[in-house]
């Protein structure tokens, strides 16, 4: 045997002792009916066989003696599980004990001939004669035990034969490489090294099979994933791969003599080209997949990974992720492994339009809708549409014509959101073209109805978004109204005095600059409705208070008796909120003052901030009125009054940094006072 081979078939028969001793332990500690008891025993002497033979080799006296043991092992678990659960009573069980039996006796007579063998000397006639004998048991061992096990498999109920159809499928795994390897010995010793070799790699792949039965509670339940079984059956069948093309080459020295070599490379060529051609087939990695779910799995469906996958990718952040139609589309259509998806929402006269798409190969056919009354049958059964079945009964749903001349198109799944359709994702057809079972429909209409939550809500924050621009809108025009109301109110004044004061020159000339000023301010108004104007914000600067004062006072001397009275520093503001804010809190004063009375603008400073108060003599306010009335919109205590000037002024004060206070008696008039912080350079100053 080549270094290589003893390599390999020490470092096998190594990993194989290591798996079913960790299996073996395993189901010591989760022991539970009299077979795991067994089971563990037969798991653990196979592991010490394998340890056995990668420490010493096939060569070593108690190799075969180990085997025997190891087929004992199994062949009583067989025997306990045929009693316990198998159909097997009175004569029949009795029939199949004396074949159980009859095995046992070989195995017994094959441990006496292998300990007299090894005594006698390689070269003598009885030596060779008893290694044949003993190569011959060997294989008999093999096709009992196989003939034990093949009874068993169809003995068994078969609504349970899922729960042992893996561990008997290793073993007979097993017992047929055992039955190869003597046969080959049998013809020709020299060339059985190789398989004695590679058994140990084959045994350690049997062990995960034999997990993945022990999880139908053979033994004990192990829990797999799809993805694990995937790999480790992939894993295994390259190793199979492996091991037949070694027994394919053992062969071919057997047959092609000095030819052997040619056919091998030959065949290696053609196998090594035609793996590089298949494995990287999504059709093939597809049907892989469904394989493995269809005959190791009872559901079609990890329904636990399917969901967190689901959520992952409609829920994926970053600014480089898809958007979310196409997010929902991909979502449902990796759920059936579809390469493609096309999400359709309801238009406004109910029919199905193409909103987005993810994949979808080509163009959308024109007239590519689902009718009005179409999707109104799908909202009301909420069925998924196989597009390749046609209707089999009354009521159910067909897909629309375009649909059924594509064949892209594979199947419709509705999105109903309480109970209302709100769109549809037409999937294009997997890799391994199927029918759709109970699984898909189930797994698609629980997506669907997800997807559909998302997507509402989604459309739900758009209305929202709209709603709050309109109201953004709305109370900006509302400001406006009352700036107009203000304008219109100083426009009359304007308009009664011109039929007296219209010779005079120093009128005219005022009349000019007035209506200078509200063209002006008219101007702000129309920029301030603008959507990405908000009122001439700027940024704030130092700024006089009084110059704003007396701007405001002259612009309406002529509508009522204003004076402005002491001083304050500069303060840090935004001179159009500013003005806009005396503007309101003066129009107030004078609304409310009787036309004699006088309206003061008195400003001072506290240390910290200036201040600007602006007094009136008129009828003033309840404390009531100012705590729950005053600066709440659309509220007002004047006739006519629209309740925005206070609110308004409030608002601009507070982003500014400042605030409005305000003292008022019935009967005894009001004191509104504008708080704004200072200049930084005065405050040092003042604290200084």
């Amino acid at each position: 045997m080549s270094a290589l081979l003893q390599f390999i078939g020490d470092w096998g028969h190594a990993l194989a002792a290591i798996l079913f001793a960790a299996l073996g332990i395993f189901v010591l500690r989760r022991r539970e009916e009299p077979e795991h008891s067994l089971l563990a025993a037969a798991l653990l002497l196979t592991s010490c066989w394998s340890l056995y033979v990668s420490f010493g080799g096939v060569e070593k006296p108690l190799t075969g003696i180990g085997e025997n043991i190891r087929n004992a092992a199994w062949l009583l678990l067989l025997f306990a599980m045929l009693r316990r659960n198998g159909p097997g009573r009175g004569e029949s069980l009795v029939a199949i004990g004396s074949v159980y039996a009859a095995v046992a006796g070989i195995i017994l007579l094959q441990t006496f001939t292998d300990l007299i063998w090894r005594q006698l000397s390689p070269l003598s006639d009885l030596h060779r004669a008893l290694l044949h004998v003993s190569l011959v048991l060997h294989m008999m061992t093999a096709i009992g035990s196989l003939m034990l096990v093949h009874h068993l498999y169809i003995g068994w109920p078969p609504q349970n034969r899922e729960r042992v159809a893996l561990l008997l499928g290793a073993l007979a795994a097993m017992w047929t490489y055992d039955f190869t390897l003597y046969a080959v010995a049998a013809v020709t010793t020299d060339r059985a090294h190789e398989l004695y070799a590679l058994r140990g790699p084959m045994m350690a792949l049997l062990a995960p099979v034999i997990a993945a039965g022990m999880r139908n509670d053979i033994a004990a339940r192990v829990q797999l994933s799809r993805a694990l079984t995937v790999r480790s059956l992939s894993l295994a069948a390259l190793a199979l791969y492996v091991v037949v093309l070694a027994a394919a080459a053992v062969v071919v020295e057997l047959v092609a003599g000095p030819y052997a070599r040619v056919v091998e490379i030959g065949g290696v060529f053609f196998m090594a080209v035609s793996a590089l051609v298949v494995l990287p087939s999504r059709r093939l990695r597809a049907f892989w997949k469904v394989q493995v779910a269809k005959h190791f799995f009872q559901h079609r469906y990890d329904y636990r990974t399917e969901w967190m996958r689901f959520g992952d990718t409609i829920g994926r952040p970053g600014d480089n992720a898809l958007p979310l139609g196409e997010r929902v589309a991909k979502a449902v259509a990796d759920i059936t492994d579809s390469p493609a998806a096309v999400l359709m929402l309801r238009a406004d006269d109910g029919a199905l339009a193409f909103e987005t798409h993810w994949n979808w190969p080509g163009e959308m056919p024109d007239g590519a809708v689902v009718p009005a009354p179409l999707a109104a049958l799908i909202e009301q059964s909420g069925w998924i549409i196989d597009i390749d079945r046609p209707p089999g009964g009354a009521g159910e749903v067909s897909a629309p014509g375009w649909m059924t001349v594509d064949r892209r198109a594979w199947a419709l799944v509705p999105l109903i959101h309480f109970g209302r359709l709100i769109g549809a994702i037409l999937l294009a057809r997997p890799p391994i073209d199927r029918r759709l079972d109970w699984e898909d429909f189930d797994m698609l209409r629980a997506a669907g109805r997800q997807a559909a939550s998302y997507l509402r809500e989604a459309q739900g924050q758009q209305a929202l978004d709209d709603a709050q621009r309109f109201e953004e809108f709305n109370r900006r025009f509302a400001f406006i109204i009352h700036d107009v109301k203000n304008l219109v109110s100083q426009l009359s004044l304007l308009a009664r005095n011109a039929e007296r004061h219209a010779d005079n020159p120093d009128f005219r000339a005022d009349m000019v600059l007035t209506l200078k000023e509200s063209v002006g301010k008219m101007n702000d108004m129309l920029a301030r409705l603008s959507q990405h104007n908000k009122g001439r914000a700027e940024e704030p600067r130092p700024m006089a208070l009084r110059d704003v004062a007396e701007q405001v006072a002259r612009s309406r001397s002529r509508q009522h008796a204003i004076i402005v009275a002491g001083d304050a520093p500069q303060v840090l503001a935004d001179p159009a909120r500013v003005e806009q804010i005396v503007i309101h809190l003066l129009q107030n004063a004078i609304d409310a003052s009787a036309p004699d009375d006088v309206v003061e603008l008195r400003l001072s400073d506290d240390g910290r901030d200036a201040l600007l108060d602006v007094i009136d003599q008129g009828r003033g306010m309840t404390a009531e009125f100012i705590r729950r009335e005053l600066f709440k919109p659309f509220s007002s205590s004047k006739a006519g009054g629209f309740g925005i000037g206070a609110f308004e002024a409030r608002a601009l004060a507070q982003a500014m940094g400042g605030r409005i206070d305000v003292e008022s008696k019935p009967g005894v008039g009001s004191r509104f006072t504008l708080r704004l912080p200072l200049a930084l350079g005065d405050f040092r100053g003042k604290a200084a």
